[in-house]
């Protein structure tokens, strides 16, 4: 392939959409992440709890069985911060159970 067949442009590179997290307790700040690995993990959490209670534990390996093949990062690092941030805006909850568990709000049920 000769130079001339390659063609350059030179144009800005596009930054990846962000979304700021929230975190569940007042004070504490969580992370900027990008909106379409937030959407991603939230989508497979929110149906994930749509069957069933789980324990942190049980959601967090059923979330990594779910998207290990295709997700690009760490799942666990990702899934907690998007379970933060959900927990945060109402839309999870944990039970009072022993042990705890997670749940959709009932507004979300």
């Amino acid at each position: 392939m000769a130079s001339s067949d390659i063609t350059l442009y030179n144009t800005p590179l596009m930054k990846e959409e962000q979304i700021q997290t929230l975190h569940p307790q007042p004070g504490k700040v969580n992370k900027r992440i990008a909106l379409k690995k937030y959407n991603t993990i939230s989508e497979n959490i929110l149906a994930i709890l749509t069957k069933k209670e789980l324990t942190h534990t049980e959601l967090m390996e059923k979330l990594y069985s779910n998207v290990k093949d295709s997700f690009e990062g760490g799942v666990q690092w990702y899934g907690e911060t998007v379970k933060l941030d959900l927990e945060a805006r109402g839309i999870i909850e944990r039970t009072n159970s022993k042990p705890e568990k997670y749940r959709l709000t009932t507004t979300k049920r």
